[in-house]
């Protein structure tokens, strides 16, 4: 094996312990949160707390199919001038498996675990204020869960690719709000 190949089976060894735990972070903070609110919330705001769970998934599918859809050039030409959040935008570029891996997988994928566990919460909600079989709220709910969240993500994908240097310059203008640009 060579040096090479030794360094980069190093990264890819960093890159998923990196991830794993960031995964963990991320869904503690958001089961958290969902734990925390949804007992004490109503179904109004039950509901718009899944509904916002989903919404995240979607926004960072998006974002995660647009690196990988985006032309870096623009972002040189920008980052050569300066712009605010292009040289950003050229890292998540060079970076594009990362930065999908991240997006789609880490948080669309605890977006969709946590979307589904509070879904539970509002369907006991509505069994209880309508009077309705349990099983026919979960059914309906989680039916309704995966039907916004596959249907979110599958017109999210065409947006990204149609539009992806606009939505990865949009989204590394965020991230480089919180960043200092070298």
């Amino acid at each position: 094996m060579t040096r090479q190949s030794k360094k980069k089976k190093n990264n890819n060894i960093g890159w998923i312990l990196t991830i794993t735990i960031l995964a963990f972070i991320i869904s503690f903070v958001f089961s958290l949160i969902s734990e925390l609110t949804l007992p004490k919330a109503g179904l109004l705001l039950g509901i718009i707390l899944v509904i916002l769970f989903i919404l995240i998934g979607i926004i960072f599918d998006i974002i995660g199919v647009a690196v990988t859809s985006a032309d870096e050039k623009p972002f040189h030409s920008m980052a050569a001038r300066k712009v605010k959040g292009a040289k950003t935008a050229v890292s998540f570029k060079k970076n594009a498996s990362k930065v999908s891996s991240f997006c789609n997988d880490v948080i669309g994928d605890i977006c969709g675990i946590i979307s589904g566990s509070a879904g539970v919460t509002v369907a006991v909600y509505i069994s209880e204020t309508l009077n309705c079989s349990l099983l026919i709220a979960t059914l309906l709910i989680t039916a309704l869960i995966a039907a916004m969240t596959i249907g979110g993500k599958a017109a999210g994908k065409g947006l990204a690719m149609s539009k992806s240097n606009d939505i990865l310059f949009i989204f590394a203008k965020v991230v480089a709000v919180f960043q200092r640009e070298k």
